[in-house]
């Protein structure tokens, strides 16, 4: 999944705004970004956001057509920032696809307990939008898609004889681990995540599992 281009690929800057100073549309995307995912989509506003990014609201319907088309640009890059460091963890177990899966679930318990984590956006996002036709519930429908599909992948990937099952049971781990931060906290069941994980694997492909 890639993100979308925050706007003409002309300058970094507006003309007129001098000593490197980012340009309106690229400050109201950075402050949306971070007040959406620590506050919420519905509970912050144009006016917040435009207040924040140092602008008005005339500023921000140049910028961006609605709040709805800045939503959609916020999840796409929370889904392609996603998607690198998923790529990124399996490159660095090529070859091995149970270290893969280890890795990938180590790494969400530790993205899941960092200090600034509100789990993940995309799970939030999907819970505000109930519109099945909201730009930003599709983005998020399109990447938790994309997820089941790759966790399955793994799945079949790693030996077992049942990768479809063994996929959602990952998927279902990993998606809770993500929700339950938003109500228990860095400490949470996230933490025992990578235990889980391993126990699985023990269960579904135990020739691997004990290698």
């Amino acid at each position: 999944m890639r993100a979308k281009t925050a706007g003409p690929a002309a300058s970094a800057h507006e003309p007129g705004e001098a000593g490197g100073k980012p340009r309106v549309r690229d400050r109201i995307f950075e402050t949306a970004c971070d007040l959406f995912y620590q506050h919420g989509i519905r509970e912050v506003g144009v006016d917040q956001i435009a207040a924040e990014a140092g602008t008005n609201k005339m500023s921000f319907y140049r910028s961006f057509g609605s709040k709805d088309e800045l939503i959609a640009e916020y999840l796409e890059k929370k889904a392609a920032e996603f998607w690198q460091w998923w790529d990124g963890t399996l490159a660095a177990h090529a070859g091995d696809t149970r270290a893969q899966i280890l890795a990938l679930f180590d790494g969400i318990a530790s993205r899941v307990c960092a200090e600034r984590s509100r789990g993940c956006a995309l799970a939030n996002a999907s819970v505000e939008l109930s519109a099945e036709d909201h730009p930003g519930r599709r983005v998020a429908i399109a990447k938790k898609r994309e997820m089941r599909r790759r966790l399955r992948e793994l799945a079949a990937a790693v030996g077992t004889e049942r990768p479809e099952e063994l996929g959602d049971a990952l998927m279902l781990l990993m998606e809770g681990s993500f929700v339950s931060r938003l109500t228990l906290c860095s400490e949470g069941p996230a933490r025992q995540a990578g235990a889980v994980v391993r126990q699985l694997l023990e269960i579904y492909a135990p020739g691997i599992a004990a290698r």
